[in-house]
């Protein structure tokens, strides 16, 4: 049996899931595939930044996102771990009506861009359904082979997007090389009550030591805490009165909170890897999100750049498709659009992987300079938030910021506070 269809997607993640929305909403015909037996269930909550937030909104799910389930959050603190406040980033200094971050408990944005897939009449989610190969004529991509409940068939799509994650059976399929790293460092991630109401972020930095505490709905917290990659287990053996006391080293201040950790499956262990590839977009393919660019997540735009990527492909797609034209050149204007910002984020996210993760004390006083540095100088601090919040394209330092942001010469250019 072959099915027809504009466009086949493989992976039904926050990239794959909204370009299936976009799709819909513009009449095309989408058929996406994913081999899990669902949408994802697991503990990871999502902060959606304002980029993030102003694609929800475009695509008419940000205002379904249920009230209850969703926390605004303007105010994140970095501290110097066990030390005293290095800096704070207000998101009110960012245009209305995105000036803030939305904390969701696990899962509720992805769930809620699933629900409304499901409403659109020309496209047709399938979970429990596994990507086997593409089809082609020559070089050019026509469809691909799966396997479902119901056994094996064929999709002919005038397109084929891969938005399979870092480890891409599609971009595999496609032959297209890829330089996959995976960092010395994973996060351990939780969720606790907490007595009292959190309304504010922390963040603390030390030697190699990252604790992160986010407000969520409720009196709710989600917590991620940097350990050495595979070490999840081994910590679990230790004994959460270890793992307690480490945090309340890092934060005493959260003593109270940390001892609401009873049980292990109040956490998860979250990999981070990064996946550089020499191209995005084929004959009658393209790869989104983590199959193009998985990044680190100290970019804070992992979700957001798939989400990003799903926009930008959409728009390429429908001309593409009234043209006629699902070439490697037609689709390379998506690329073109795209890959500035995503190198600059996976730059940027290894530098801060470099300076935050640290363990070398020179280098860890530079950081705190710098950190230092942006809680008084508001042209900079801007600079940076904007990076984080998605709005901004080009890195958020020049050269003589950077030297700037050091502390080794006054800034000429803006206004210290």
């Amino acid at each position: 049996m072959t099915e027809q269809t504009d466009v086949a997607v493989v992976g039904a993640g926050g990239g794959g899931a909204v370009l299936a929305l976009a799709l819909a909403q513009k009449g095309i015909k989408t058929i996406v595939l994913d081999q899990a037996q669902g949408p994802p269930t697991g503990l990871r909550g999502e902060i959606l930044q304002p980029n993030g937030q102003q694609i929800l909104d475009r695509l008419g799910v940000l205002q379904t996102l249920p009230p209850d389930a969703t926390r605004a959050v303007r105010i994140f603190h970095f501290y110097r771990a066990g030390g005293g406040r290095l800096c704070s980033i207000d998101y009110g200094d960012l245009p209305a009506p995105y000036n803030r971050a939305i904390v969701t408990l696990p899962n509720v944005a992805h769930h809620a861009i699933v629900d409304a897939v499901n409403k659109q009449p020309t496209a047709s989610l399938r979970y429990g359904t596994s990507f086997l190969g593409l089809m082609k004529e020559g070089e050019r991509v026509i469809g691909l082979t799966m396997q479902g409940p119901d056994g094996s068939h064929a999709i002919r799509a005038k397109l084929v997007v891969g938005a399979d994650g870092a480890f891409s059976k599609v971009r595999e399929a496609l032959k297209i090389p890829a330089e996959l790293h995976v960092y010395p460092e994973g996060y351990l991630i939780a969720i606790l009550e907490s007595q009292e109401l959190v309304s504010e972020s922390f963040y603390y930095v030390g030697h190699k030591q990252i604790l992160g505490l986010f407000p969520a709905t409720g009196n709710k917290v989600y917590l991620f805490y940097m350990i050495p990659s595979g070490s999840y287990e081994t910590i679990k053996q230790r004994g959460m009165a270890a793992l307690q006391q480490a945090w309340v080293e890092i934060a005493p201040q959260f003593r109270s909170l940390f001892r609401n950790l009873t049980d292990w499956s109040q956490t998860a262990y979250m990999p981070t890897g990064r996946v550089r590839t020499s191209t995005w977009v084929a004959d009658g393919a393209a790869l989104i999100g983590d199959a193009a660019h998985a990044m680190n997540p100290h970019a804070s735009q992992g979700r957001m750049q798939a989400m990003v990527d799903a926009m930008a492909l959409a728009d390429v797609i429908v001309s593409s498709l009234a043209d006629g034209d699902c070439s490697v050149q037609r689709l390379s204007a998506y690329e073109k659009v795209r890959r500035p910002q995503v190198t600059m984020l996976q730059r940027l996210s290894d530098q801060q992987v470099f300076y935050w993760n640290t363990g070398n004390p020179i280098v860890a006083f530079l950081r705190d300079r710098v950190f230092h540095t942006l809680d008084r100088n508001a042209r900079l601090r801007y600079q940076v938030l904007s990076t984080t919040a998605g709005l901004r394209k080009t890195a958020p330092f020049s050269v003589i910021d950077r030297v700037i942001a050091a502390g080794f010469f006054p800034d000429v250019f803006g206004k210290q506070v």
